[in-house]
């Protein structure tokens, strides 16, 4: 069992990160339904189902023991890869403040330069913690309800209302995590070199 286990570590042809390929391969998609179609219903849903199903390859690879360091290091890399399509794409459309790109954008570079500072100091990847997976699922959700209260759908003040409930605690977390607890341990393990 050892044995197989370990052999599944090395793999990158697992379903989770086949999973992760295909939310990869709907960001174009994405892309063009916003500003090609001009379909920003079409685009607010793609963008909520990429967003909702974040989990599903985590899911899969805990249940079916499918882990993978390719995944670990993949998922997250598709997941700023979103990230950095959509919100751009969504401040350009008009559907989105270029203040809130900002925090989201500087909060993405804190992390990346407290990551980086890490690995280097340890040889490990931060775990990923509940704060700021809470964060990111909220994040996921206010862009596409952003997008669709910027559409002609009848419901669009209510998706705006959303939008805002979902990104205010959605931007707390993600800042929390980012300089309370990911702060905490670049600062505790510079202190220990």
């Amino acid at each position: 069992m050892e044995v197989r286990s370990l052999l599944r570590r090395d793999q990158v042809l697992t379903w989770p990160n086949l999973f992760t390929l295909l939310r990869l391969f709907c960001i174009p998609l994405f892309v063009w339904l916003l500003f090609s179609k001009q379909d920003r219903v079409g685009a607010a849903s793609l963008l909520a189902v990429l967003g909702s199903t974040d989990w599903v390859d985590g899911w899969i690879a805990r249940r079916y023991n499918q882990t993978s360091e390719f995944g670990a290091i993949f998922d997250p890399t598709v997941d700023r890869l979103l990230f950095f399509v959509a919100v751009p794409s969504l401040v350009v459309d008009g559907s989105l403040l270029f203040a809130l790109a900002v925090l989201v954008f500087a909060r993405e570079a804190i992390v990346a330069g407290l990551a980086i500072v890490y690995t280097k100091q340890t040889g490990d990847r931060f775990e990923v913690t509940f704060e700021g997976k809470t964060g990111t699922f909220l994040l996921m959700f206010a862009f596409p309800l952003f997008l669709a209260a910027a559409s002609s759908l009848s419901v669009a003040a209510a998706m705006e209302w959303l939008a805002w409930f979902c990104i205010t605690p959605g931007l707390a977390y993600s800042w929390y995590s980012a300089l309370g607890q990911y702060g905490r341990d670049v600062y505790r393990v510079s202190n220990m070199t």
